[in-house]
């Protein structure tokens, strides 16, 4: 996780910190992780809950927007699998 000033956590996330902070993804990926404008802030939350730190924000307390549908773009495809 990165440890930006509180100030620079919350400006928009460019395609740059979405690959920085959440790893390698596919850039259709990306394209629709910027089109949802997160925070820095809501990249690192996501990458806090998906690492299994997840009790953080609450026992079965879901994350708000836009983090909670970056979540649900990156597990996108494991839905898909276990559905299958």
């Amino acid at each position: 996780m990165t440890s930006a000033p509180v100030a620079a956590r919350r400006e928009l996330a460019s395609a740059d910190d979405v690959r920085q902070i959440l790893g390698a993804l596919d850039p259709d990926k990306v394209l629709d992780i910027i089109a949802l404008q997160p925070t820095i802030r809501d990249l690192e939350d996501v990458s806090t809950f998906l690492s299994g730190d997840a009790d953080v924000f609450g026992a079965g307390n879901p994350l708000q927007s836009p983090a909670g549908d970056i979540v649900a773009i990156l597990t996108a495809d494991e839905e898909d699998e276990e559905g299958a």
